[in-house]
């Protein structure tokens, strides 16, 4: 594998090869241990040829006639993704959505632990939460012992940039944003966007008569 290659992958590959990941998952699952380019590609509705493409970024392999070892390819994907050891991740704003997302225990099958949560009332009466909850005074130490590099930012909108500030300059390079805005960050920090308003949006268009 090339030392730059993470950086030399597109971003909208990186996400087929989430897709791919978990496709090689399920085929892992029911004891399938080689796979076409075919049929990978049918599981994750892309064309056989988008996928041959993607996969030139981890080199040749895979047997003509037989397609790719399914735990070859999980490995592979898996190592490049950062999902094959447990990865920490923090979570500030525990209103309704951080909670819902605290509730969630798919986070870890997939290679990411949630392990605290921050918010400006943590003594808020909630419901029972699982993961520890601390005051935004803690976030710093938190981030520095535990080595975290990812935050999941479900705040309101107008403390939204000025949390993500604080998490940047604290170490965090990578932030699920839930909350309804664009966020400025350094170019060597990366934001995804989760606006569940603009999805529906989006499906609305689409189911008009």
């Amino acid at each position: 594998m090339k030392k730059n290659l993470k950086s030399d992958i597109p971003r909208k590959t990186i996400y087929r090869l989430s897709v791919y990941l978990r496709c090689l998952q399920r085929l892992k699952v029911n004891k399938i241990r080689t796979v076409s380019s075919e049929a990978l590609a049918k599981a994750a509705q892309v064309k056989s040829t988008q996928l041959r493409k993607d996969l030139t970024y981890f080199g040749q392999f895979g047997t003509r006639g037989l397609g790719y070892d399914v735990e070859q390819l999980s490995v592979m994907m898996g190592d490049l993704l950062g999902t094959t050891s447990l990865q920490p991740v923090i979570l500030v704003g525990v209103g309704n959505l951080g909670l819902a997302l605290l509730s969630y225990h798919g986070f870890e099958q997939e290679g990411f632990e949630i392990i605290a949560a921050f918010d400006s009332d943590s003594q808020r009466k909630r419901t029972k939460c699982r993961i520890p909850i601390f005051p935004m005074e803690d976030l710093a130490q938190m981030i520095a012992d535990q080595g975290v590099k990812m935050a999941i930012l479900t705040v309101p909108a107008p403390e939204a940039q000025e949390v993500a500030n604080q998490l940047i300059g604290h170490g965090i390079v990578g932030i699920l944003n839930f909350a309804p805005i664009m966020l400025h960050v350094p170019e060597e920090v990366m934001v995804n966007n989760v606006n569940l308003a603009m999805e529906l949006e989006n499906l609305s268009y689409f189911i008009q008569q």
